[in-house]
């Protein structure tokens, strides 16, 4: 989620360029029918759905792993609609083994031209399994943060919400700035994030900080004491 591919480049039909198919035959795999069985109506619920079926077999499988993204809003109290996808972040060292775990349960698994991620599909739903967060590798530390919590009803590690909060900060930028998405989950997780945490990790990039100076005067979290301001 910190780091948005072009969604419309997740198009599997024949001739696209932009995805390849990650290493192995899909093919060669038994498709399973739980995660090719009628998609639930509501498109919030098919995105839990997708979220529940894939962070089981990570779970299953015993990969380290963390949900991110607007359903790990989700899973820590937020009741705003769910975005375009899922997220899910694992350690550069085990992309590898995840897409084989992904194709072994009858996914496809796609690599895009961004180096950062993989791209999946599961009930018809988008699937990316990033593994760069706010710019950086993800790593065991972070992972460590997560928190165990139900998303609807299947538990499994949820983004830390300073980490989560640090990836969408760091997400912002010239050609993507949209305060308006990020202000109602700023406001949900407040009383959750280390905001200090936070601004020591965006250092003095300009759009973090302006952000900041937003939810200082919209009253979301307190202003920083006045010899700390620049």
């Amino acid at each position: 989620m910190a780091q948005h591919a072009d969604d419309n480049a997740f198009d599997q039909r024949a001739g696209v360029a932009e995805l390849r198919l990650a290493t192995g035959d899909p093919e060669l795999v038994p498709q399973n029918q739980v995660l090719t069985g009628e998609l639930p109506l509501d498109r919030n619920q098919a995105i839990l759905q997708a979220a529940k079926q894939v962070g089981a077999i990570l779970k299953r499988a015993g990969h380290p792993f963390a949900l991110a993204g607007s359903v790990a809003v989700y899973a820590h109290g937020s009741t705003q609609n769910l975005q375009h996808d899922v997220d899910f972040c694992i350690r550069p060292e085990d992309a590898e083994a995840v897409a084989q775990t992904l194709r072994e349960a009858g996914l496809q698994v796609f690599t895009p031209p961004e180096d950062w991620l993989l791209k999946a599909n599961c009930l018809g739903q988008q699937v990316d399994i990033i593994f760069e967060l706010a710019h950086q590798p993800v790593t065991t530390q972070m992972l460590d943060r997560a928190h165990e919590l139900s998303v609807d009803s299947v538990f499994m590690p949820v983004l830390a919400p300073t980490d989560l909060v640090h990836s969408l900060l760091s997400a912002f930028s010239e050609h993507h700035c949209d305060f308006g998405a990020v202000l109602p989950i700023a406001r949900t997780l407040r009383e959750k994030v280390d905001w200090d945490a936070v601004r020591e990790a965006c250092g003095d990039a300009p759009m973090p900080d302006a952000f900041f100076y937003f939810l200082e005067r919209l009253g979301v979290i307190e202003p920083r004491p006045k010899e700390e301001q620049r």
